[in-house]
């Protein structure tokens, strides 16, 4: 008997009337409540004390590194990062994350395995190979970190930065995960998003990360782009799944230059018009699903033998300020300038500039200067926002015996408000589940959005579409 799960078609996944119905703006949960509910009267001492309360958990840890450094800039970022030629930069900003790694180490328990850590930017291959080699040292003296079979080591790669003997030494230095930064092989869209990318130099690196034993690698696309059109980018996917990598993210770009001073560079009557871009995502669909990836959610996709395909059909997948994670128990732990870290109920971040992470680090005190104590009502709403995101369900007896509620009477505005999403066929409610169908995937940050309260004080036009 023929025991494989089976996965939505295209056909079952896209449906155009549906998407043009529902697009509009909202959050991605990367947390919640959203960065925008962070509070400037946070302090390192909130934070601390959110330690102390966690600090000899038996849960694991989570590390990430913002490295800000890019050599030259892609119109179309909306990253925190710093633009410069200059490699000397990156020696002094190094200098005060190995105080940071310290003041933090300080905190937790030093039997806390490390499960998972995760380097980002800007360009974390800036560093020169020796600067790696030195963050990785210092993180391994104050943090224990798991075995290369038990933890998930990653890291953002730009290829135009990390010729093969970086991958070697990246994998030596005990990175397992790679994720690669290719937006699109069009040399049109390349030249207008001022990111130059030939081919070899991605495949190069997939290449070297397959012969250095890398568990798993990534590939970030963007569509939306100036100049693409189906027929081109259905060139872009054809040759990337030649490429073959485990996970690819295929994200819609966002288009706000009042946030973002870069994008300016680009001319918006290039951007392909809205038909075109729906258009654009059917074919990302068609094209992924029928090569055998598995949607996992929003621009999310992964073979089925990937870790987050499994994680997904086991219930254990999580988000957190890297997205998707299988990691779901982690204290997350952040480092540098604008890093995120979650502790058990807080959100904190730290200076978002160069100047004033600097003047806290120099001062032998921690960076933060904002962030959140969530709620009752906060946690229990994250929690569900999260198992939508992740499992595309809800089973209301979990949430009942987690948080002493009755659901449907805590959340009886929101069952109303979801009605029209039943009636439109994207979820099914009954008397003790809600169930997200499959045309209701694409649009599952819609449905998650019915039960974020703060979204009416918000100001939309700071995020992205949903479609």
């Amino acid at each position: 008997m023929n025991t494989a799960p089976s996965f939505p078609s295209a056909d079952s996944l896209f449906r155009p009337d549906l998407l043009a119905k529902y697009s509009a703006n909202g959050p991605r949960y990367t947390s919640y409540p959203t960065a925008l509910q962070f509070r400037d009267d946070f302090s390192a001492d909130d934070y601390r004390r959110a330690a102390a309360d966690k600090g000899a958990s038996e849960t694991g840890l989570s590390l990430y590194f913002h490295i800000p450094f890019c050599d030259t800039v892609c119109f179309y970022c909306g990253c925190n990062k710093v633009v410069t030629k200059n490699r000397a930069r990156s020696a002094p900003y190094l200098e005060r994350l190995k105080r940071e790694i310290a003041l933090q180490g300080a905190l937790f328990d030093t039997a806390r395995p490390v499960s998972q850590l995760h380097w980002g930017g800007g360009t974390p291959t800036f560093l020169s190979h020796d600067e790696m080699s030195e963050l990785m040292a210092t993180t391994r003296e104050h943090f224990l970190l798991r075995s290369d079979a038990e933890g998930e080591f990653s890291i953002e790669v730009d290829p135009r930065e990390a010729p093969p003997k970086t991958i070697v030494h990246l994998r030596n230095l005990g990175f397992n995960r790679l994720s690669l930064g290719v937006q699109d092989f069009d040399p049109v869209v390349q030249r207008s998003i001022n990111r130059i990318q030939p081919l070899e130099m991605t495949a190069s690196v997939i290449r070297a990360a397959r012969a250095t034993g890398f568990h798993s690698i990534g590939v970030d696309l963007i569509y939306g782009l100036p100049y693409q059109t189906v027929s081109s980018f259905s060139r872009t996917l054809d040759t990337m799944l030649e490429l073959a990598p485990d996970r690819l993210s295929v994200f819609g770009y966002a288009h706000m230059p009042q946030l973002f001073k870069m994008q300016r560079q680009m001319d918006p009557s290039t951007l392909p018009p809205p038909a075109e871009r729906l258009a654009i995502l059917q074919r990302v669909v068609e094209r992924l699903t029928e090569a055998g990836y598995v949607y996992i959610g929003m621009d999310h996709f992964a073979l089925p033998t990937d870790e987050l395909a499994r994680a997904q059909a086991q219930r254990t997948l999580h988000r957190n300020f890297q997205g998707y994670s299988t990691r779901a128990e982690c204290d997350l732990i952040g480092f540098g300038a604008s890093s995120i870290g979650k502790v058990g109920d807080v959100y904190a971040q730290n200076a978002k500039d160069l100047t004033g992470y600097a003047s806290a680090i120099d001062t032998g005190e921690l960076a933060i200067t904002r962030g959140v104590r969530l709620s009752a009502d906060d946690r229990l709403r994250r929690d569900v926002i999260t198992q939508l995101m992740c499992n595309l369900e809800l089973r209301f007896d979990e949430f009942e015996a987690a948080y002493g509620i009755r659901f449907q009477d805590t959340f009886a505005p929101e069952l109303e408000r979801l009605r029209t999403f039943e009636d439109d066929g994207l979820v099914k409610i009954d008397a003790r589940r809600l169930d997200v169908q499959v045309a209701g995937r694409m649009l599952v940050r819609n449905i998650a959005m019915v039960f974020d309260r703060y979204l009416g004080q918000q100001a939309m036009q700071r995020f992205s579409r949903t479609v």
